[in-house]
């Protein structure tokens, strides 16, 4: 008779955040498959389990998903675990649970912790509806045309993102969907837990100022309504911004009447508007 495979959520961050069937899950299992075999034996000495973790990553998955399956086929069971979190979830594990399911093998979740909902729990945006797209492409290119095609959801987006890209997917975030509202959040359930509320550049500025940018960031964009995009937008005074950093005013018209989901000429207008405005104030004052 086949074993089962269970899926096995883990702390993102304090090691008390696990539960006693996880516990019981992981001192019972015949074998322990995880992304970082250090980092398991961190939660698992915590708690005194013995077991010897397998290592079980993107880099050898398909070898040793066959492995497992071997095992589960003759009986043995299997918790697998990521890092930090719930497995798949942005992690591993997809192909073993999915050929797991093909043949007949219980598959079993033990819950637990998620950056993803422990962020959008507290971020204080709509979480009603929600859109989860993990880790964006690496090139700025990719990165906002996946950023592109999110425009219209009406639903909160959720994304994870590594310290080094998050100034520059900020950026990306500013150009593609306006001044929205964005929450992120750093360093979950640890020490140095933060989260951060604001429009794109306005958190990229912040995080820029400081001498270094650690850790793993679940990043909340709020829907269109929530921002400063769309209607009320002051869009002439967006493409003023651009083009004093150098950009051309009509690549800065492109540009906001993009983010805003307006015609070119709904732009410029409410640049001339600005500009008719400021001569107009300037007139009072002389």
């Amino acid at each position: 008779m086949p074993g089962t495979l269970y899926v096995v959520a883990t702390p993102i961050g304090n090691l008390e955040d696990i539960t006693q069937h996880a516990l019981r899950v992981l001192r019972e299992a015949d074998r322990i498959a995880c992304e970082d075999t250090r980092q398991t034996r961190r939660l698992l000495d915590h708690y005194g389990i013995s077991a010897r973790p397998v290592s079980y990553h993107e880099h050898n998955e398909r070898a040793r998903a066959e492995e497992l399956i071997s095992e589960l086929e003759a009986g043995r069971s299997i918790a697998l675990v990521c890092d930090a979190g719930t497995p798949l979830i942005a992690d591993p594990g997809y192909r073993i649970v999915s050929e797991a399911r093909a043949r007949g093998i219980a598959v079993v979740p033990i819950p637990g912790p998620s950056a993803m909902i422990a962020a959008l729990s507290a971020s204080g945006l709509p979480s009603d509806r929600f859109c989860f797209f993990g880790f964006l492409p690496p090139r700025t290119a990719q990165r906002r045309k996946a950023l592109e095609s999110a425009r219209d959801l009406d639903a909160t987006l959720v994304f994870y993102e590594a310290p080094h890209r998050i100034l520059q997917m900020l950026e990306d975030l500013d150009a593609t969907l306006g001044a929205r509202r964005v929450v992120i959040a750093r360093e979950l359930t640890k020490i140095h837990e933060e989260f951060l509320s604001g429009a794109p550049l306005e958190l990229r500025a912040e995080l820029a100022s400081r001498p270094a940018v650690k850790g793993e960031f679940t990043v909340m964009v709020g829907r269109a309504e929530e921002g400063a995009g769309g209607e009320g937008a002051d869009v002439g005074g967006e493409v003023e911004s651009l083009m004093a950093g150098g950009m051309a005013r009509m690549e800065a018209i492109k540009t906001v009447a993009r983010r805003h989901g307006l015609a070119k000429r709904e732009v410029y207008r409410g640049l001339m508007s600005r500009a008719d405005g400021s001569s107009a104030a300037k007139e009072e004052s002389e």
